[in-house]
């Protein structure tokens, strides 16, 4: 990664011992000149005049996915979108499933360079129906990434942040007010689990939340990773769930997601789908509408079902739409009642496909 790679930002702050203090994140990094955060891609300026991001339009790669597979089932289903990250994140998952990336301190992996334009142009011409910043998280390169997202809006392209939510307010604000859909990875709803297993803490997870839903049109969708023997008790479910019911409402879908042994718990065992069968019980009991379960093929439960008359709207295999029974603007057809989220005609035929793409040569085609 090259020097000239590197930006000058705004999120920082001057210590009273005179080092740099990054204000992006809750975990506030303090570094003297040349120094970087726990996410490896911010750091002090070598003439101790601020902050750089590192990196700035270079990615790990980019690939067309099924919107579904960020996950996000009330947001255009059925079409594509191009997918990209960087590499670093302001969390430190001993259960990171992406941790090739996001744990990465190699130049290697951030090696396909793309100007913000360039991406936008490859998803309007590859017919993608928006781009999400995703693989790590789009916090830690929110200039890139909000740059980007506003390239994107000429060309109508639309915007998806896949994000584990730490971030500060002023932060928060900039990156979700060009974003149109999230999904946040809640990780667990303790202090303790995120203290013991994430390096971070739960209360700005539940203000990027709150935020989202109630300061913002950025259409918004949860995500759970159930692992064995750490967040997965029905007590802890019961008050998450609650609490999205509570303070988000109750039409906001929750996914519960399977686990695999990765990174640092690879002596944790693989989630059973009883486990994900019950948490999706415990959900729709307290009053949530819409629960999935993904990592798993489970078509009966990754389906989306009228919260009105019980109808089986979208039916869904996998990353695949199998069933399609709304009108244009989402509404049921068994009864009309509008399905919460974002719909736009019929739905797309992308399939499940995975498509990489080397936006280097896209870029040279140009």
């Amino acid at each position: 990664m090259s020097e000239h790679d590197a930006i000058a930002v705004s999120y920082w702050s001057r210590a009273a011992d005179g080092r740099v203090e990054c204000t992006l994140c809750p975990r506030a990094c303090r570094m003297r000149p040349g120094q970087r955060g726990l996410c490896f891609v911010r750091r002090a300026a070598e003439d101790g005049s601020g902050m750089e991001l590192t990196g700035y339009g270079r990615s790990s790669g980019f690939c067309i996915d099924p919107i579904e597979k960020k996950p996000l089932h009330h947001f255009l289903p059925g079409t594509a979108v191009l997918s990209f990250g960087t590499a670093g994140c302001n969390l430190a998952c001993a259960f990171c499933q992406n941790h090739d990336i996001s744990k990465s301190r190699e130049v290697a992996t951030s090696s396909k360079r793309a100007a913000p334009a360039t991406i936008a142009r490859a998803a309007k011409r590859l017919g993608c129906a928006s781009v999400a910043y995703t693989y790590n998280d789009p916090v830690i390169f929110l200039e890139y990434a909000v740059d980007t997202a506003l390239a994107c809006r000429e060309l109508g392209v639309k915007n998806v942040a896949v994000t584990a939510g730490y971030i500060s307010p002023e932060p928060r604000r900039r990156l979700f007010e060009v974003m149109d859909a999230a999904n946040v990875d809640l990780k667990g709803f303790t202090e303790s689990f995120y203290e013991r297993h994430a390096a971070g803490s739960l209360k700005p997870v539940l203000d990027t939340l709150t935020h989202l839903v109630h300061e913002t049109t950025c259409w918004t969708e949860i995500t759970t990773l159930l692992i064995p023997g750490e967040n997965d008790g029905d007590a802890e479910i019961a008050a998450m769930s609650r609490w999205i019911r509570d303070e988000l409402g109750p039409q906001v879908p929750l996914h519960f997601s399977a686990f695999h042994p990765d990174w640092r718990m690879l002596h944790v065992p693989e989630t059973p789908k009883r486990t994900l069968d019950r948490a999706r019980h415990i959900a729709l009991e307290a009053g949530l509408a819409h629960v999935y379960v993904g990592n798993v093929r489970d078509p009966g439960r990754q389906a989306t079902i009228c919260p009105s008359c019980g109808t089986r709207v979208i039916g869904r295999d996998w990353h695949e739409i199998t069933e399609w029974r709304l009108d244009t603007h989402g509404g049921c057809l068994a009864c009309g009642t509008p399905l919460a989220g974002v719909f736009d005609g019929p739905a797309g035929t992308w399939g499940r496909k995975r498509l990489p793409i080397d936006i280097e040569r896209f870029a040279a085609a140009e």
